[in-house]
């Protein structure tokens, strides 16, 4: 998965791997009166939330609370009693950004309008650890008459984004939608196109954000399109048939994920499909119990998650601005939350 590089389009300048800042991981189980807004939230919201997923989970402490989960009328009851909130840390800060759908317009059929291709993987690219780079395919040919195109689409730069965010949807003129989901890419490493612009002197690092990308591109058509190949990686896609237009893309557990519900965590620190206590700071406070359901190339820490805000542009505004401090808790089966502990302190 690529999702959360929106966060290191911004922050790519400034990025340290969390890992080399800490020499030890430290866990701190905590009372549930310990978080703040705990009793506020909609508790049984992110119940139906974690029962989406929580059968995907191998551990039989998992497996056994995901039984449990099914037969709950009183959600909040249920987290209090089985789960232990523990916070863990490996010495960097928290970090909240965000990440949502794109939503392009495109057709089924090429068009004037119509004319930017969404590629599924050609067969040679899965052979090798590194294809064509971005430039030679998009100027070499070598993708069309092939029928790996899944619909063409209006707009080459949102294009662009659509293949840093992994996953999206295609509006059809006549209604309805294409989804498409992440279906491997060509093996080069992801380079920033705004640390190169701040690189090149065009801004400074605090104004880039992916909007702002966007709209030097199109002001600037032949060095934009030199800009979008400075990065070298292409992601192919493949349709994702299964999952209804209503539902939220796939997460990491290949389960449909839900605005403002679901998070991108490290697995390092954090189990895939573990409730996760939000208290993010900033302009827009927010405290909510969210579950993990995704992962990121950006997102690396203990205190690192991407909150996933929604499906178009409004939702993509909103991830695109969030650059927040605060603090996350993992709610662990109480049995796992006190192995954490030292000896001495259980």
């Amino acid at each position: 998965m690529i999702r959360g590089l929106l966060a290191a389009i911004t922050l790519g300048f400034a990025m340290t791997d969390p890992a080399a800042a800490a020499e030890e991981i430290e866990y701190e189980i905590l009372t549930f009166d310990q978080l703040e807004g705990w009793a506020e939230d909609d508790h049984a919201a992110a119940l139906e939330v974690f029962r989406n997923t929580c059968r995907d989970m191998r551990s039989p402490d998992w497996r056994a609370l995901c039984h449990a989960a099914e037969e709950q009328t009183n959600a909040r009851a249920f987290f209090e009693l089985f789960f232990r909130p523990v916070a863990i840390s490996d010495g960097a800060p928290a970090l909240f950004t965000g990440y949502f759908e794109p939503e392009l317009t495109g057709s089924r059929r090429p068009s004037a309008r119509y004319r930017y291709p969404v590629y599924k993987m050609p067969p040679e690219a899965k052979r090798t650890s590194q294809w064509l780079s971005r430039r030679q395919i998009e100027q070499n040919g070598v993708m069309k008459g092939r029928g790996l195109e899944i619909a063409w689409v209006d707009d080459p730069v949102e294009l662009f984004f659509l293949q840093i965010q992994g996953s999206g949807r295609i509006k059809l003129p006549g209604g309805g939608y294409i989804r498409v989901g992440y279906g491997g890419s060509n093996g080069h490493e992801y380079r920033s196109v705004g640390v190169e612009l701040v690189r090149q002197g065009i801004y400074n690092a605090h104004q880039v954000s992916a909007q702002v990308i966007k709209n030097w591109v199109r002001r600037n058509p032949a060095r934009g399109l030199e800009l979008l190949w400075h990065n070298p990686s292409y992601v192919f896609f493949r349709e994702v048939s299964e999952v209804p237009p209503d539902k939220g893309p796939l997460g990491a557990m290949n389960r449909s994920i839900t605005t403002l519900r679901s998070v991108a965590v490290d697995p390092k620190y954090t189990p895939l499909g573990a409730p996760v206590w939000v208290e993010k700071d900033g302009k827009k406070k927010l405290r909510r119990l969210m579950i993990a359901q995704d992962t990121g190339s950006a997102i690396k820490g203990a205190q690192r998650a991407d909150i996933f805000f929604g499906t178009g542009d409004k939702a993509g505004r909103e991830a695109g601005q969030l650059k927040d401090p605060g603090r996350m808790i993992v709610l662990m089966p109480i049995q796992r939350a006190y192995a954490y502990l030292p000896v001495e302190k259980q």
